[in-house]
């Protein structure tokens, strides 16, 4: 079993379903810490009640981005992990942190990758008058949400919709494709290679695997 460490910000729904299907025994490994960079949230209440092993470590405590990512990542390291996922981290990371985590280091971000890198994007997605809208599961690089995708699910966007309609719709798809890439990573199947993701021996295109 894989060990699996996840870093959270806030209420920690792609932790907990991560978590869930791990105790189901769809994933082939387990959650062993959760971390956060702000204390009291609610994922931190989850991951303690399921009998994971929390720890808080705030940016505000350190001068520097660089200064908190060295603490972070020997934090990190001490839980001896195979995998870390990104779920929900609200921080922009360190070169050095992210080539630290080279290929053992996923994240998902709610847009269909290249489209809207950072924050906003569902909003963004209604502003440009897009019919469909999505989630990406990807390796993470120095390049903020650049790194090869791996899993993207799509959604569509109706006339009527508001962010907040968007966005639970995207956290449903969210809730059942980041599992699955981590059982793939877990079990062997995805690796990253100097060309890209790779899954079961197959380079992935630049959209992964898209489901419709």
């Amino acid at each position: 079993m894989k060990r699996i460490v996840v870093l959270i910000s806030g209420s920690g729904t792609n932790m907990q379903a991560l978590v869930e299907a791990c105790q189901a025994g769809k994933v082939a490994g387990q959650v062993v810490a959760v971390i956060s960079n702000k204390a009291e949230v609610a994922g931190l209440e989850k991951a303690a009640a399921a009998g994971i092993a929390t720890a808080v470590l705030s940016h505000r405590e350190f001068a520097t981005r660089e200064l908190y990512d060295a603490q972070l990542q020997q934090l990190v390291d001490s839980y001896q992990p195979d995998l870390v996922v990104l779920a929900g981290f609200m921080r922009i990371l360190t070169a050095d942190f992210t080539r630290h985590y080279h290929g053992r280091m996923l994240n998902i971000h709610p847009s269909l990758l290249p489209k809207y890198k950072g924050v906003n994007t569902h909003q963004r997605a209604l502003d440009a008058g897009d019919e469909e809208h999505g989630v990406s599961v990807h390796f993470v690089t120095e390049e903020l949400d650049g790194g090869p995708v791996i899993l993207q699910a799509k959604v569509p966007i109706f006339a009527d919709d508001t962010a907040a309609d968007l966005q639970a719709r995207v956290h449903t798809q969210e809730h059942a494709i980041y599992p699955l890439v981590v059982h793939w990573f877990c079990s062997g199947r995805l690796h990253l290679s100097a060309e890209g993701a790779v899954l079961d021996g197959q380079l992935l295109g630049p959209a992964g695997y898209a489901e419709d």
